[in-house]
Formats: C-alpha cells, sequence, structure tokens
C-alpha cells in the first residue's frame, strides 16, 4: 500500500491529518506498524538518549484503556455527565490503530529538556508521514488525557508527558483540505 515515492517532497506534501473517528480497518498490520514506528525513532535525537517512548494500545486493550481515561478523569471530576462518559469512551475506541507517545526526558544528562520535549513531537510527526507513505491516515491528538498523570501512569510511564495519541487507520472519507499558510508569509531570507 506504499503511496508513489518518486518525490518524497511531493509525496509529504500531501499529507493531511485524517479525523481518527472516521478512520476505518484496516488500519497498519504489525510489520507495517513496525516500519511506522521505526521510522519515527530516526528524528532528531541530541544525545543519542531516546526520549520518548511508544505504547500500542491494541484492539483487545481498548475497554481497559476506556476505563483508565474515566478513572482519570473523575480525578478532577467526580460526577462526569453521561455525556463526558460516551466522549471517553469513543476517544478511546476510534480508529483501527492507536499509539501514546509519550515524553521520557533524562534530566540526568546535560541535554536541554526543550530538545528533548522537540524530539518526542518530532516522533509523533515522523510517525504521520511514515503512515502516509505506508498509505494509510494518521491523527495526533492531544485531548485532557494527554495532561493527565493518570493516564501516564495507567500507561506505564509515571513522570512521563503525554506528547500525544496518534490513531492510524484507513480513511473512510477523504480527509479534508485545511488552509495552508502563504509560503512568503512564512519563509523569508536573513540578509544580515
Amino acid at each position: 500500500m506504499l503511496n508513489d515515492l518518486s518525490s518524497p517532497a511531493a509525496l509529504a506534501a500531501t499529507r493531511r491529518s485524517g479525523k481518527p473517528r472516521d478512520m476505518v480497518a484496516p488500519g497498519p498490520d504489525e510489520a507495517q506498524l513496525r516500519r511506522i514506528l521505526t521510522a519515527a525513532m530516526r528524528v532528531p535525537d541530541h544525545g543519542k538518549i531516546a526520549p520518548w517512548r511508544f505504547v500500542v494500545i491494541g484492539a483487545e486493550q481498548r475497554e481497559a484503556f476506556a476505563a483508565l481515561l474515566e478513572r482519570a478523569y473523575r480525578v478532577d471530576k467526580p460526577a462526569p455527565t453521561p455525556r463526558e462518559i460516551e466522549t471517553l469512551q469513543q476517544f478511546a475506541h476510534q480508529a483501527p490503530v492507536l499509539v501514546a507517545v509519550l515524553s521520557t526526558p533524562n534530566v540526568e544528562r546535560p541535554i536541554p529538556l526543550w530538545e528533548q520535549e522537540l524530539s518526542a513531537g518530532a516522533a509523533c510527526t515522523a510517525m504521520l508521514y511514515a503512515a502516509h507513505a505506508e498509505g494509510f491516515v494518521g491523527g495526533w491528538l492531544t485531548s485532557w488525557a494527554a495532561y493527565s498523570p493518570e493516564v501516564a501512569e495507567g500507561l506505564g510511564h509515571p513522570g512521563a508527558r503525554i506528547a500525544g495519541f496518534v490513531f492510524l487507520g484507513t480513511p473512510g472519507k477523504e480527509p479534508e483540505e485545511r488552509p495552508r499558510p502563504d509560503f512568503d508569509s512564512i519563509v523569508s531570507r536573513w540578509n544580515g
């Protein structure tokens, strides 16, 4: 299911985020997911410390993940509405493949924290581009869960910060093109 790689820049220019709720099966199989995650591990990483971890939340674990989200949500909001619980359920069950990306900086190393956090964000981005190259669509979401220490702990990484949840699958409908910035308003040449 590889897209045309004759021009990697042209391929990259066609990547669009898909809405996880619109993604359908199939998602990446184990070999494709391994290639996607391996590509994400090739991002810039000052000091070669791999300041990120990927937690694949399999289809068989989605119900347990939904329960984790509900427990964590109730820490700050003990009496959620039925609609809020339904939203948590939907978040946990959308898209065929779900990967939580955690920022796990090594504070013992002299590498600036900001650089380590940027590396985790780059890993999310690389995952989206690799999924696109494999012929899938991806969506990188945060939501309140990315800021919940309880969710990070429940995913096995207490003290980590969640850079995002990357959802992968086949588009149920073609992702919409969004307005892009004007090149000349973003790019300039420094003239010293």
